[in-house]
């Protein structure tokens, strides 16, 4: 028996077992009495069996899957995940080979659950960033908790539209001139201060050069301003940078 669903009906001889059957014939006619139970032996050839079980855990075996996140209508719906298993083919073929030999008819194969990395109840937080609309969306699994208005990359430096994750997180970060950038061309480095262009929290994504941050210019906030990146007030930022981490997905959508 494969689980309560599932059941497999083998003969014997592809398990390897062979039974005496010339022996208990002799006994029978040597005994020759009504109603005498002859045992009937049988041998479980253990390369056979073994090779029989390996090839059933190809078939049944199932890794996990771990729950996820896919973006539908710009809102976070949640995969469930689901467990995996694999035969415990050692131990079966032990419990297997003694039951053959007891002429069990029917027999459990055991298994060992796998589960997953990421379960349901740890999917976590998701930011969905609707470009067009500049507006930030935080949510708890797939329940909203908080919108903020924002501001996205200007039309020559359009925010990346995708799927990314939150790579880097820094407190009171110092802003770099990125290399290879025109605009940025003989700019140098900010320290942390009234004067940095981050303000006081960098949550860097997995866009290169690209992240959420805080902003002293409180009037961009709500227009195309940016050199790409998503802007908010600085009390905002704040409130988010202690609210997700490292890992945390953001969909960046063209609404």
């Amino acid at each position: 028996m494969v689980s309560s669903e599932r059941k497999l009906r083998v003969p014997p001889q592809e398990l390897g077992a062979s039974a005496y059957v010339g022996k208990a014939v002799k006994l029978a006619v040597r005994v020759r009495r009504e109603g005498f139970r002859v045992p009937l032996e049988v041998d479980v050839a253990s390369a056979k069996l073994k090779h029989f079980l390996a090839d059933l855990g190809k078939k049944t075996d199932r890794e996990p899957a771990d729950a996820s996140l896919t973006l539908r209508r710009f809102a976070p719906v949640a995969h469930p995940s689901l467990p995996g298993r694999r035969l415990k083919q050692v131990i079966a073929a032990r419990r297997l080979s003694l039951a053959i030999r007891k002429h069990e008819r029917s027999f459990r194969l055991p298994f060992q659950e796998l589960r997953p990395e990421v379960t349901d109840a740890e999917l976590g937080k998701v930011i969905v960033i609707k470009r067009e609309s500049r507006t930030l969306l935080y949510y708890d699994g797939t329940k909203l908790k908080r919108t903020f208005r924002v501001a996205t990359g200007q039309s020559a430096f359009p925010t990346p539209i995708g799927t990314f994750e939150i790579i880097t997180m820094q407190r009171n970060p110092w802003w770099y001139p990125p290399q290879g950038s025109a605009w940025a061309a003989g700019k140098q480095p900010v320290p942390p201060g009234p004067g940095n262009p981050l303000g006081t929290r960098w949550m860097g994504i997995s866009s290169p050069y690209v992240g959420i941050h805080g902003t002293p210019d409180s009037a961009s906030i709500g227009y195309s301003a940016s050199h790409g990146c998503v802007r908010m007030l600085i009390p905002q930022v704040e409130w988010l940078f202690q609210r997700v981490d490292v890992g945390t997905p953001v969909f960046i959508v063209p609404a």
